[in-house]
């Protein structure tokens, strides 16, 4: 389960649908990548960070499910990447992270989507993930 890096917790449960705080890249507490994205990058350097900061946040969502329950569906992510100004891919990046959800869930991992540009992110990250995911039960 992510480590709360500050008073939160990694996710919510109202009824049938789960809320994550945003997840960063971190492993055991330790951020893994750092820094603004360069306008000029290369966003296949950034795939492991948006999909370790997705993990955690697909996590952090499994981690409300009783026994017997599954991820229905992703209702929404939002994708926070802090850039340099003239920064443009930021729907590429974002992309990352949902090919990662489709691979963990097949269709249920796509749902709306939000890829937001920012100048900074806690601890130097350089990217941030929300979900929003409804929840069922196997029965």
């Amino acid at each position: 389960m992510p480590i709360p890096q500050g008073n939160y917790v990694p996710a919510q449960r109202v009824g049938n649908m789960v809320y994550t705080s945003g997840m960063t890249p971190r492993q055991d507490g330790e951020l893994k990548v750092t820094g603004q994205i360069p306008a000029n990058a290369n966003i296949e350097e950034y795939r492991f960070a948006v999909e370790l900061a997705c993990g955690n946040a697909l996590t952090a969502a499994r981690g409300q499910m009783l026994e017997g329950e599954f991820i229905d569906q992703i209702v929404s992510m939002s994708v926070f990447i802090a850039a340099e100004a003239g920064f443009t891919t930021h729907a590429k990046l974002a992309d990352f992270a949902s090919n990662y959800l489709f691979a963990e869930l097949g269709d249920r991992g796509i749902g709306a989507r939000a890829a937001i540009g920012v100048a900074t992110l806690p601890g130097n990250a350089p990217v941030e993930i929300q979900l929003t995911a409804a929840v069922k039960s196997g029965e």
